[in-house]
């Protein structure tokens, strides 16, 4: 379905440009650009300023910093006057850091309204849900009648002055927040009524708003949109004004890029590495590498205290990678579950015990059985029932460790403010590794010898 809003001719996708969205349109662009850069500006330079923005926004970042360059300031002006708060103000910080004349032009050629938005949520950091949110929403006051507020509605709605409208947020004569009351509700009141008189004839909870303070952590935002299926939620600042909503597609965003970046970081590889250029890329592996090598010189010590062990009897040589290679995987997954449930609040340093004795239950029984399995084939490959005794033993241990350091790790962690994805999977691997050598050779040493 996918494939056939894909047009990769430049002068048909510009006559079908009316019927594709703005992210089928991106992905267009996309193909057409590895077979010619030239057609891609042309596409870009012709698509309506409608468009425009919300397309640029959909490419990847190494192809938007080539169109904030190839297009007019007064291209893209007109392509940011298309766009909400929000989106405006991520565009312009994009094209600030790819030519600041530029973008304090274009920022110039906006309307002073635009300017004073942009300006405003430009002050919050990154990590702020105010960052995040947009100006754009549809208020009512306590004294307004419905059908007044739904007059303003259907004429903003017409003169496209706001989208993507689900509710309407009831404030009083201060911009406080009181209530919050969806419009599939909303159309079943009578429309000669107040607001006050509405939420004074119903349960004061049936309109109680969803809110945000707007420096509150976006990812605790995220969080609670995941937790109550929300589609919008009021964003307030000092003594609960409503000054803004975040929508579910900017949270969408924020769960893909925490998502992707864990998954990167558990893989010891920056998140950045997609726009880095070769030798940057090479040399940020490069130091992950660098640190696997020291931890796997400090196994192979371990290994070499016990080379007279493994001359004696060399089976130990052949059966020796698979405790090591148990443990660790025991490990990773434990420690995949732990990040998770981490990243999703559902566990902390305080409430930890009864997770990390799941995992080490879990490791255990997995430890045992595997014990007996790798037990009886290391006794029928190389007839020596001791052989089989050791391996399941050392099996037993390891997994052991897996799964309560797999657990251990993170949160330790997380306690001194390190991020878990980052440096749990180097620090587990390690511990596996030298567990599982130490435990097989001595308990070789102790009962083969």
């Amino acid at each position: 379905m996918i494939e056939k809003n894909i047009e990769q001719n430049p002068t048909e996708l510009l006559k079908k440009i009316e019927n594709l969205h703005p992210s089928d349109v991106a992905l267009s662009l996309k193909k057409i650009n590895k077979k010619n850069s030239d057609d891609f500006i042309f596409v870009l330079k012709n698509l309506p300023d409608e468009i425009l923005g919300d397309v640029i926004l959909e490419l990847p970042e190494k192809l938007r910093e080539f169109a904030y360059n190839e297009l007019s300031i007064e291209k893209l002006t007109d392509a940011v006057d298309e766009l909400e708060s929000d989106d405006q103000t991520d565009i312009l910080q994009e094209i600030e850091e790819v030519n600041e004349d530029k973008a304090k032009e274009i920022f110039d050629g906006l309307e002073e309204e635009d300017k004073e938005e942009i300006s405003w949520l430009k002050r919050y950091e990154d990590e702020e849900a105010g960052a995040y949110m947009q100006t754009e929403l549809f208020s009512a006051n306590l004294n307004e009648t419905i059908g007044d507020s739904i007059e303003r509605l259907r004429i903003a709605k017409e003169e496209d002055e706001i989208e993507n409208i689900h509710q309407v947020f009831i404030v009083d004569k201060n911009k406080n927040l009181v209530a919050s009351i969806l419009l599939e509700d909303l159309i079943i009141f009578d429309y000669k009524k107040t607001y006050k008189q509405l939420l004074k004839e119903n349960d004061p909870n049936r309109f109680k708003p969803y809110k945000v303070n707007d420096d509150e952590d976006i990812k605790d935002v995220a969080k609670q949109f995941e937790k109550y299926n929300l589609s919008v939620v009021a964003v307030v600042g000092y003594q609960n004004l409503l000054i803004g909503r975040i929508t579910s597609d900017d949270i969408l965003d924020v769960i893909e890029d925490k998502a992707t970046e864990q998954m990167y970081q558990l893989a010891g590889v920056d998140d950045d590495f997609e726009h880095d250029d070769l030798v940057t890329t090479a040399k940020k592996r490069a130091m992950w590498l660098f640190l696997n090598l020291g931890t796997a010189i400090l196994a192979s010590i371990v290994i070499g205290f016990f080379d007279q062990t493994i001359q004696a009897y060399v089976a130990l040589a052949v059966l020796m990678p698979i405790v090591a290679s148990m443990g660790g995987n025991a490990g990773t997954q434990t420690l995949a579950v732990m990040v998770r449930q981490m990243a999703l609040g559902e566990i902390d340093f305080e409430n930890s015990k009864d997770a990390i004795k799941k995992e080490i239950f879990i490791s255990l029984f997995n430890g045992v059985l595997f014990a007996l399995l790798i037990g009886i084939i290391a006794y029928f490959w190389f007839n020596t029932a001791l052989l089989g005794l050791v391996i399941g033993m050392s099996m037993i241990i390891n997994l052991f460790s897996a799964g309560f350091f797999g657990a251990s790790i993170p949160l330790l962690l997380k306690k001194y403010n390190i991020d878990p994805a980052v440096g749990s999977t180097v620090l587990l691997t390690t511990v596996t590794d030298i567990v599982g050598f130490f435990s097989f050779l001595m308990l070789a040493k102790l009962i083969l010898l």
